[in-house]
């Protein structure tokens, strides 16, 4: 039996998914912990070109089971649609949603985007998939379980009781007409009606699993700096990215992983809102946002490109606890004849070594090592020795400061393209 998390070490964006699906090939079960179709996790194998947002990474692998745990939000319209993209190309996925999830409605999503539009300027950059307001329900005890969907009537008392309460919300503003009991209701009925047969206690499926000695594998999405608590409050995502709460959202107690593997690109990006200290110049971040096709797989908005941050990634694998790390899209970097690492930041005439909080983080600016590049086309590359010399350096340097061993170094999107140091 194995117990593995894949987590990402920066602001989202990092790989996990193409680290799962390779992964995934020797699991049994693959479970995603956290979040809702706010994630984007690309995935580039023999079957195609995927962008998976509630499902796991580990579908294409037959003799994986799927589960969508505990401390999901999940849109159900989402769901649907993405089973039935998979299905439509040949992907028929052994599925399991946990009864204790809950569900993102369409009056999350309009909350979603009434407040980044009242917030203008000042808004946080949410994907207005209605994540944050769909947590907020959690935690205010006003959220529905994907279990409740297999007792109407239970459904329909509760919703109504929900829906009034979003129409008071709807209020401060300026609307109210737009949320509607017998829409939410339908559309609750539609799609629920769809997945219900997938609904079941998945802790006890995973802890029978972890008993019978199956390989387990979670997944996160976004990364420690979009992390509720140890990201760049408030511009984070609204649920726990950390691999110590793997258990928890997973759904499965007393089993304790054997490894934590941080993604993390070999450059910097971001999508959203907040503080992102070594920026790129407009130039060099359009030339690298083309050639590594950086934009958002939720939203399509353009992420914003930075050099390697080794500080913001230092704090990331360390709030990860992570006992290795992937480092992808090296091959993005070939062709660039000086690289930049940011070693530590400064604040006032102060060094600063530790990722901070925002007060200070907004007011700090990058010190950077200058690195030379490379010019050869590393996508065929499979042995770290095989990789140009400045290539090996820069990684090493990586490994250095960020204080973890790097073990996998990705050449390309497409799952065999992978170095695997020993």
């Amino acid at each position: 039996m194995s117990i593995q998390v894949v987590v990402g070490g920066n602001w989202g964006d990092e790989g996990k998914g193409r680290m799962v699906d390779y992964l995934a090939q020797d699991a049994d079960f693959v479970v995603r912990f956290q979040g809702g179709n706010n994630a984007g996790h690309t995935v580039v194998n023999d079957f195609g070109t995927f962008k998976l947002h509630l499902l796991p990474s580990g579908v294409f692998n037959p003799k994986v089971t799927s589960i969508l745990g505990p401390g999901m939000v999940i849109d159900l319209q989402g769901l649907v649609e993405e089973l039935e993209d998979l299905r439509s190309r040949g992907i028929d996925p052994k599925i399991r949603v946990s009864d204790r999830a809950t569900i993102c409605f369409p009056y999350h999503r309009l909350q979603d985007g009434w407040e980044e539009d009242r917030l203008g300027d000042a808004k946080y950059g949410s994907t207005r998939r209605g994540i944050a307001p769909a947590y907020g329900d959690r935690t205010m005890k006003k959220a529905i379980q994907l279990g409740e969907l297999l007792y109407p009537e239970r459904l329909k008392s509760r919703l109504k009781d929900l829906v009034s309460w979003k129409k008071e919300q709807a209020i401060m503003y300026g609307t109210q007409d737009e949320v509607s009991y017998d829409e939410t209701l339908a559309w609750a009925q539609k799609y629920g009606d769809q997945i219900k047969d997938l609904i079941c206690d998945t802790s006890a499926l995973l802890s029978e699993g972890a008993k019978a000695g199956k390989n387990i594998l979670f997944e996160a999405q976004l990364g420690t700096l979009r992390d509720l608590n140890f990201g760049i409050y408030p511009y984070t995502t609204s649920s726990c990215a950390l691999a110590a709460y793997a258990p928890v959202g997973g759904g499965l107690f007393g089993h304790h992983p054997d490894r934590v593997m941080a993604v993390v690109k070999a450059f910097s990006t971001c999508v959203g809102e907040g503080p992102f200290t070594t920026r790129m110049t407009d130039e060099e971040a359009h030339a690298l946002r083309e050639v590594a096709e950086e934009y958002g797989a939720a939203t399509g908005r353009p992420r914003t490109i930075g050099h390697f941050d080794a500080v913001a990634t230092r704090y990331g694998v360390w709030g990860q606890g992570a006992t290795e790390v992937a480092v992808t899209k090296l091959d993005s970097l070939s062709g660039w004849p000086e690289l930049k690492i940011c070693t530590h930041y400064e604040h006032n005439g102060t060094q600063v070594d530790r990722f901070p909080i925002n007060a200070i983080l907004d007011e700090c600016t990058p010190v950077y090592k200058s690195m030379p590049g490379w010019t050869e086309d590393i996508t065929g590359v499979r042995k770290f020795d095989d990789l140009p010399e400045t290539a090996q350096q820069y990684i090493l340097e990586i490994e250095r400061l960020i204080e973890c061993d790097v073990k996998y170094v990705s050449v390309g999107p497409e799952r065999e393209a992978l170095i695997v140091r020993d």
